[in-house]
C-alpha cells in the first residue's frame, strides 16, 4: 500500500508479529466461507489467477488448491517480510504453481493477463475501491473473472445483547472509519464492481456465528480491538483504561458464557463479475 499521505488511507492494523498471528487466526476462521465463495464465483481447475494483497498467502494457496497444478497463482503484496513467510509456507506445502511478487497493488502493472483476479480484505483498506478494480479489469482476459471478498461489520452483534461485545464492536467500527477504512464495504461490493465496469455481477454473503462455548469469537473480537487500540486512543474513541486490552478477551468470554449468547461475526461477502 501507499503511505497515508499518498493514498489517503493505510493498512491501519500494522504488520507486527502479534498482528500476523491474528491474521492467521482470522484466515482460519473464514477459510470455509472463502472457499465456498471462490467456488460459487466459478474459480476452476487450470485457471491462471492473480491474488491481490496476498499477505501471508492464505488465499493464494487456497486458490492454488482449486486451480490445481495445471493452473497457476501469483500473489502480490508490498511487504517483503510478509512475503518471505508466504513463500516459505507455500514451499513447505509443495505448491510450486503458486508464486509471489513484491509490489504495490495500487499501481502494479503486470506484463501478462489472467483468467481470474481475487482480492480478499483488500478493498476494505484502499481509498478508491472502484479504481483498483478498474485498474485490474484491464488485465483480465476477455470474459475473465474478478472476485472481491470482504467483511460487512454492519450485522455483527451479540444475541442476546452483551454490553462488552456490542461496545467493542462499535469501537472497532468507529476506529476503522476514523483511520479511513471501510468497515461496511461488504454491502457495497456488488455496486463497486458494477461501477468499475464488470458485467453479470453477483453478490453473496456468508454469516459466521460463534456459540457461547466457542473461544473463537472472543479471541477474534479482542484481537482486532488490540490491533486497533492505537487508532482508538489516537482518535479519542476510547482510552487505554477504557479498553483494558489485557483482560478484554476473558471479559468477553465470561460475559458471553454467562448470558448464553451467540456472537454474530462480520458477514463474509463475495461479489464477482466478468470483464
Amino acid at each position: 500500500m501507499q503511505s497515508e499521505r499518498e493514498a489517503g488511507r493505510r493498512y491501519v492494523l500494522g504488520s507486527e508479529a502479534q498482528e500476523l498471528a491474528r491474521l492467521d487466526a482470522q484466515a482460519a476462521s473464514i477459510e470455509q466461507p472463502t472457499r465456498l465463495l471462490l467456488q460459487a464465483a466459478s474459480l476452476t481447475r487450470g485457471m491462471r489467477v492473480l491474488d491481490l494483497g496476498t499477505g501471508l498467502g492464505h488465499v493464494a494457496r487456497l486458490a492454488g488448491e482449486i486451480v490445481g497444478p495445471d493452473g497457476s497463482v501469483v500473489g502480490v503484496d508490498q511487504s517483503a517480510a510478509v512475503l518471505a513467510a508466504a513463500r516459505e509456507r507455500t514451499m513447505q506445502a509443495g505448491m510450486t504453481h503458486v508464486t509471489f511478487v513484491e509490489a504495490n497493488v495500487l499501481d502494479w502493472q503486470p506484463s501478462e493477463s489472467f483468467d481470474a483476479i481475487v482480492g480478499r480484505l483488500l478493498l476494505f483498506h484502499v481509498p478508491d475501491p472502484a479504481a483498483v478494480v478498474r485498474h485490474y479489469r484491464a488485465i483480465l482476459k476477455p470474459g475473465g473473472l474478478f472476485v472481491a471478498i470482504d467483511f460487512d461489520l454492519g450485522g455483527a452483534r451479540s444475541e442476546p445483547p452483551v454490553p462488552v461485545v456490542d461496545l467493542t464492536l462499535r469501537r472497532v467500527t468507529d476506529a476503522f472509519r476514523a483511520a479511513g477504512a471501510w468497515p461496511l464495504i461488504g454491502a457495497r461490493l456488488g455496486a463497486i464492481l458494477e461501477e468499475a465496469g464488470l458485467a453479470g455481477v453477483t453478490t453473496l454473503g456468508i454469516q459466521p456465528y460463534s456459540s457461547p462455548r466457542e473461544a473463537s469469537g472472543p479471541r477474534l473480537l479482542s484481537g482486532v480491538a488490540r490491533s486497533l487500540a492505537p487508532a482508538m486512543i489516537a482518535h479519542g474513541i476510547a482510552t487505554a483504561d477504557d479498553l483494558d486490552i489485557a483482560t478484554l478477551e476473558q471479559r468477553i468470554a465470561d460475559a458471553v458464557g454467562a448470558a448464553g449468547a451467540v456472537i454474530v461475526l462480520p458477514t463474509v461477502v463475495g461479489a464477482w463479475g466478468r470483464a
